[in-house]
């Protein structure tokens, strides 16, 4: 039922914002783009319904889920990404950015930075190689 509700609600943006569609990228980045975010803005608004304030005497004898630990050690993980990312070379970047964050091809890539798609797709690679040196390096 969820699932459902999740995709009316999608379909519901697409009709809303299918204006705001620039033709930048393929129309399937956009879509998938619009997707994550309806989900992910899903799950945020009924995290905040659920929370309710409480005593602290309430708290003594609670043990954290793995979930709630997974959360606060995914904020810290996500302050090291972003810091590797800012010491990436600004190729590197580029493509890491726009095709592991924003959902890019390595044609549209190409387009966009004026590039052949094999030097997109061998920046990539190579940010990649960067990125796990960077991370293993913050985690020594």
């Amino acid at each position: 039922m969820q699932a459902e509700d999740l995709t009316q609600e999608v379909f519901l943006q697409v009709y809303q914002k299918i204006g705001s569609f620039r033709g930048e990228s393929a129309f399937t980045t956009w879509l998938h783009r619009l997707t994550v975010n309806q989900v992910l803005m899903h799950f945020r608004k009924r995290g905040v319904r659920l929370e309710r304030t409480s005593d602290a005497s309430e708290f003594e004898n609670i043990v954290e889920t793995p979930l709630q630990s997974t959360r606060r050690i995914s904020i810290v993980d996500r302050v090291a990404l972003d810091k590797a990312i800012s010491q990436l070379p600004p190729g590197y970047r580029s493509a890491f950015v726009l095709h592991d964050v924003e959902g890019y091809e390595h044609e549209e890539i190409a387009n966009m930075l004026g590039i052949s798609a094999g030097t997109s797709k061998s920046q990539l690679h190579k940010a990649r190689m960067r990125m796990r040196e960077l991370l293993s390096r913050d985690l020594d």
